[in-house]
């Protein structure tokens, strides 16, 4: 399969990547066409997915800046976008009103602050979050949403089709900014996005662990097929990984001590962040990881990606993992499974043998109650691997 097929709004002409997006309907008034398409000015794959990547990137933005701009407001052309720092705007020479900031300011203030250092996948969030909001009620100052307003958009959530769990993370995002912003701000208020009742658990489906039998007969097929994907498989199936936290593996991340043991370091690096502080650790590699883990030094001779399908780019490609390996994975686990699944699977395993729950977690990189777990360096390598062939081993 041709790599460029991976790379998203490319397409290749006479050896050249061009980037092309079509419009959002509501936004096409704005432009001459309905679709943005011009020349990359590469012929590396690469080169042209890191620019895609970018260009798409800052279109988002700039679409999120202009539906801020179309809501229907009294006195939107005197609005000046975006300027969350009350020092601009009393610097036209009036007084500051700290109620006029509007939840697209908000949004501003809130990824300055709080975005330093954080993922593409943090700000989309916050954009898309507020987005919805300023859709559906307007862009309003943070002080002028009511509980109509949140209700309203509560129902145009439910509207979108969306699930339970997906629209506590939304309203999750919209609170925040908006109880950031407006103590950044120095403004009073309660904020009407929160205690909004809806039912949390429509269309959300249990993630059911993948039983001990189906793992084994996965493992076998990878060991059969002994390509990169299996082995990727394999090294998720053993550990309980994520599947981001094991695609962005480097290959020095997997260390090899005087013992014999492997184990995966997994550490935060630029192409590929945790989703915790408490996602650092040290995963002892046992069974199939094991074997994963000796392919990969087999054949990379222990420098660069483990996994360079899942990275061509600036950002490891989690999705495209997790698409591909899903549609393979169907064969052989039950309904509805996933290689997320197989997470579930080790905390399951783990309980079999009676592992403590929080060397269970030290693991798995899963927060551990109470004030005590924090102290320390926490359990040795000797001990994490002695449970972990307990668990693989039963």
């Amino acid at each position: 399969m041709p790599e460029y097929i991976h790379i998203p709004h490319c397409f290749l002409k006479d050896g050249i990547f061009y980037f092309q997006r079509r419009v959002p309907t509501e936004l096409i008034r704005h432009y001459t066409s309905s679709k943005i398409s011009y020349s990359l000015r590469t012929r590396s794959a690469r080169v042209a997915a890191a620019r895609a990547i970018r260009a798409a990137s800052q279109l988002d933005e700039y679409w999120y800046h202009l539906r801020s701009q179309d809501a229907d407001l009294p006195g939107k052309h005197m609005r000046r976008l975006g300027v969350a720092d009350p020092r601009q705007r009393a610097s036209d020479g009036g007084s500051v009103n700290i109620d006029c900031i509007s939840l697209s300011e908000a949004v501003v203030t809130y990824l300055r602050l709080k975005g330093s250092g954080k993922g593409i996948t943090f700000r989309r969030a916050a954009e898309r979050a507020c987005g919805y909001v300023i859709d559906t009620c307007g862009d309003k100052p943070l002080s002028s949403y009511t509980k109509a307003d949140a209700n309203a958009f509560r129902d145009a959530l439910i509207a979108r089709g969306m699930a339970g769990s997906s629209i506590t993370r939304v309203f999750g995002t919209v609170r925040s900014i908006i109880n950031f912003a407006a103590n950044e701000e120095g403004i009073e208020l309660t904020n009407p996005f929160g205690k909004v009742y809806y039912d949390r658990y429509a269309g959300v489906s249990d993630r059911q662990p993948i039983p001990v039998e189906a793992i084994r007969a996965v493992q076998a097929e990878c060991y059969r097929l002994d390509d990169d994907m299996r082995w990727l498989v394999a090294l998720v199936a053993d550990t309980g990984m994520r599947l981001a936290e094991a695609a962005g593996l480097l290959c020095e991340d997997i260390v090899h001590d005087n013992e014999g043991n492997y184990i995966a370091r997994i550490t935060p690096h630029p192409w590929r962040r945790l989703k915790t502080a408490g996602s650092m650790r040290e995963v002892p590699l046992v069974g199939s990881a094991r074997w994963a883990a000796e392919r990969l030094m087999a054949v990379h001779g222990g420098s660069g990606f483990a996994f360079p399908r899942y990275n061509k780019t600036d950002t490891t490609n989690a999705n495209a993992a997790s698409a591909g390996l899903n549609k393979w994975l169907k064969a052989y686990v039950p309904a509805g499974a996933t290689m997320h699944s197989f997470r579930h699977s080790m905390r399951d395993r783990l309980r079999a043998v009676e592992c403590p729950a929080d060397i269970v977690d030290q693991i798995g990189g899963w927060q551990t109650n109470g004030i005590g777990h924090g102290y320390g360096k926490g359990y040795a390598a000797q001990i994490t691997i002695k449970w972990m062939e307990k668990a693989i081993f039963l």
